[in-house]
């Protein structure tokens, strides 16, 4: 057999399978924090006793802004699990 002379060999595409890859899972992860966010609205939506639509449409409106915020920034999600994190403790508590 030879030796492979090129110890840091690469096949070919495979940066381009990196970033396809990460695309994926930062699409993935935004995908799943719009659901979760959508899923605490929708509690808002129907059992909250008061101010169910301000605050469903609000956080879902925040939700969509700190997702694209931590989208751009590059995959940390700080930013909307916390938020997410705080609107669902907000609507549970006014359940």
């Amino acid at each position: 057999m030879a030796a492979d002379s090129n110890p840091h060999h690469q096949p070919q595409g495979m940066d381009e399978h990196r970033s396809t890859y990460d695309g994926f899972i930062t699409g993935s992860m935004a995908l799943t924090m719009l659901c979760l966010f959508t899923l605490v609205a929708l509690v808002a939506f129907r059992f909250m006793p008061n101010l169910n639509v301000l605050t469903g449409f609000g956080g879902l409106i925040v939700g969509i802004i700190a997702t694209i915020i931590d989208v751009r920034v590059g995959g940390k999600w700080y930013l909307t699990g916390g938020l997410l994190v705080l609107f669902g403790l907000f609507v549970a508590m006014n359940v």
